[in-house]
């Protein structure tokens, strides 16, 4: 009898099926991908970069509730019932988003039922991820926030390999991924840098000791 394989999620594999119905482009440093209350209609999926994902609240207070990296999926929403974005997406320094509509999504999900199942497990898997976000704003400290963030930026914590490129991202925009001020960002990294776990000279390189940071009590 054949030995049962574990068949995973490739993302490669879905680009390659959607193939010609995608459409990519390049997003600068804080520039919108979608807009809380617009029309959802597409998905997206990051070729390379990152997407920070934030709500505003009726009093005007804005909040990052995911930061997404390369590889990953975001604005599923558009699979459900007719809606608009509940967040606003935007891109973390140079970004490279593929959108796909979303018929060619609810098309391709019809027609291979195995895909549909890895591909609503990986989303699930996403859905952890994100409440898992939401739990460091509420009750980690504003330093481990930032340890965090520069771990996922990084790509620690993922199956995939950490990105080996120096990061380009302000200390501004970690200040705003973050939810605290750029000063304290700036405290916080010369902090990290001194204990050996960043280095940073025009760039930002994260090393791995900083996740031992990170899960101290």
């Amino acid at each position: 009898m054949p030995s049962k394989r574990n068949i995973t999620f490739d993302s490669g594999m879905f680009l390659k099926r959607i193939g010609r119905h995608r459409t990519s482009g390049e997003y600068r440093n804080r520039q919108l991908i979608f807009s809380q209350g617009d029309a959802a209609d597409a998905m997206f999926y990051i070729e390379s970069g990152n997407v920070k994902l934030t709500v505003l609240s009726k009093r005007g207070k804005k909040a990052v509730i995911a930061i997404f990296r390369q590889g990953d999926f975001f604005g599923e929403a558009c699979l459900g019932a007719p809606s608009t974005r509940m967040s606003t997406a935007t891109a973390v320094h140079l970004a490279t988003i593929a959108r796909v509509e979303k018929a060619t999504i609810v098309r391709i999900i019809h027609e291979d039922p195995v895909f549909a199942r890895l591909f609503i497990a990986h989303l699930l898997s996403r859905v952890v991820r994100i409440e898992d976000d939401l739990l460091d704003q509420l009750v980690n400290s504003s330093e481990k926030r930032l340890a965090r963030t520069l771990l996922l930026l990084a790509g620690f914590g993922t199956q995939s390999t950490p990105h080996p490129a120096i990061l380009k991202v302000s200390q501004g925009t970690l200040a705003e991924m973050v939810g605290t001020t750029r000063s304290r960002v700036s405290f916080f990294m010369n902090r990290f840098r001194k204990m050996g776990f960043i280095e940073y000279n025009g760039g930002l390189r994260v090393h791995l000791k900083l996740l031992t940071f990170l899960l101290q009590k």
